[in-house]
Formats: C-alpha cells, structure tokens, sequence
C-alpha cells in the first residue's frame, strides 16, 4: 500500500479532480429517480431513503473535509447537500404520505444534529478518527441498503426495485476516492472505499443474475419447476 502511494502521489491532484468531478456527476443519478416520481404522478414503490441519506451523508462529511482541511470534500459534499435537498423536496411534493416522510425527515435531522454536535465537543486530537469511523459505519449501511431486500430479488428473480444509476455510478465514485485515500494514507477513506467497492459490485452483480423488470408468477413458477 505505502509503494502505491508513492507511485500515485505525482498525480495526487489530478486524482482528487476526477474523484470530485465523478462524485458530483453521481450526485445527479437521483435525478433519474425524481423521473420516475414525475413520469407516474407519485412515489409508490419509490422511497426516500436514498435522499435523505444522501443529505446526512454530505452534511457529515462536509463537517469531516472541514476537520481534514480538505477543500475537494468540502466542494462536493455542498454540490451534493444541495442537490439531495432538491430531490428531497421533489419526494415530498409527489407523495401522499406527507406525515410519514416528515417524521423520517425529522429522525434524519436529530440524527444528524447529534453526530455534529458530537464532532463539536469530542477532542480534536481523537476526533478525526472517531468521527471518521461513525460515518465509515454510516456508509457502510447506505451502501448496503439496498441488499436488505436480497429475499425478495430472489424470490420474485427481478432487480426492479434497486436503484442502477446510483449503484453503477457509486461503484466508479467509490473507486476513485479509494485512489484518493491510498494517495492521502488515510485508513477511513481507504476502508470506507474497500467496502464499499465490494458491496456495490455485488449489487451489480445482481443486475447481471436478474432482470431489472419482475417476472410473470407463471415464469417464476416454471423456473421452479426446471430446477426441480
């Protein structure tokens, strides 16, 4: 790892512009989302969870680049607040659930709140590396959100309900900023990134074993039976 950052370290700049540059260009996959909210009038079978995360997440790491003195994060993550905002209002302009989404917008933003205040009072000297583990642990979940519902693709052998744009973009956005950790030897970035390389390759995988489109009851049930 030390011989790869060195070799990278000429092109230290140059990385950190293209890990920028793609990041925000994935911040605009939830525009595909948004869409498909405004192509069918609501947001049935749509959630909001990869908006309101995104918002949590920029925010904590918006906080992370000031502590890192990292200008690259700092850039980002406000592009990405801003358009996570957007999306957010979007949802909630289309759904009829307006009391639901308002108490998991609430639940985000005591959340959030607290993390913040936490980075506040914690030492300075510990707190890069304990906050940086609280939004590694927070990533971690995100990325892996959408594989809570591994039954269910199985079971009805589709890939509707996952959200390719985010998944695909994330995979070369995590990559990029895992060159960016190894060039900058920071263990949070490079471990945030490692997992979630491999966790948003498994969900590709997933697109590749299943359609995206769900299959009829009678397909389903003639598969069953060939496997039999």
């Amino acid at each position: 790892m030390e011989m790869l950052s060195d070799v990278l370290q000429p092109y230290k700049e140059l990385v950190g512009s293209v890990a920028a540059i793609v990041t925000i260009g994935q911040m605009f996959s939830g525009s595909f989302i948004c869409y498909d909210v405004y192509k069918q009038g609501n947001t049935r079978g749509i959630t909001i969870a990869p908006f309101l995360g995104g918002v949590v997440m920029s925010l904590l790491n918006l906080k992370y680049g000031y502590i890192l003195r990292d200008d690259k994060m700092i850039q980002v993550n406000l592009v990405g607040l801003a358009l996570n905002i957007v999306y957010v209002l979007v949802y909630f302009h289309y759904t009829s659930e307006k009391v639901k989404v308002w108490a998991k917008i609430g639940l985000a933003g005591a959340f959030t709140v607290a993390l913040l205040g936490y980075a506040e009072m914690e030492d300075p000297k510990l707190v890069e590396n304990r906050f940086g583990t609280i939004i590694t642990a927070f990533m971690f979940y995100l990325i892996a959100s959408p594989l809570f519902g591994l039954r269910e693709i199985i079971k009805n052998q589709s890939t509707e309900g996952l959200p390719f744009p985010i998944i695909f973009s994330g995979a070369i956005v995590t990559f990029m900023w895992l060159l960016y950790g190894i060039i900058l030897k920071n263990k949070f970035l490079i471990i945030q990134n490692v997992v979630a390389v491999i966790l948003c390759s498994i969900q590709l995988s997933l697109f590749v074993i299943y359609p995206s489109k769900r299959a009829t009851k009678e397909k389903v049930k003639a598969k069953a039976k060939k496997a039999d």
